[in-house]
């Protein structure tokens, strides 16, 4: 029903930033919530950041500290991730998500809220 495809991923040095998109296709209508996750090898997979398909609601991954802006393109169906001032731990593969959930302002840090996923951009940040 929901289709995403991220990318803006790449190989970036230390202190550096990216910006990730996220674009959906489908029944766009459905989604009420918009999150980004990340996995490295051997790690659980975390939030990053989340915002509302309507009006401006956003949240935030604990370990974001200030780093992240989340955006959204009504025009283009399209989700924003800023990251600024990466760092080597912040590389991953950063995964896009959609919740179609009526409430979806519950849980929007958990992973198995969300209903569609894309197949993820690698962000690989350099020392």
């Amino acid at each position: 029903q929901v289709q995403l495809v991220e990318t803006g991923g790449r190989l970036v040095q230390a202190g550096g930033s990216l910006r990730l998109s996220c674009a959906s296709s489908g029944l766009i209508s459905d989604i009420k919530l918009m999150g980004w996750f990340r996995q490295a090898p051997g790690k659980e997979r975390e939030f990053v950041a989340a915002i509302s398909w309507t009006g401006s609601t956003t949240y935030f991954g604990d370990f974001v500290k200030g780093r992240c802006t989340i955006s959204r393109d009504d025009a283009k169906n399209t989700v924003y991730l800023q990251m600024n001032n990466l760092k080597p731990e912040d590389t991953a593969l950063y995964s896009c998500a959609a919740d179609v959930s009526p409430n979806w302002e519950r849980l929007p840090h958990s992973d198995l809220m969300y209903d569609y996923w894309g197949q993820g951009t690698q962000v690989t940040v350099s020392s």
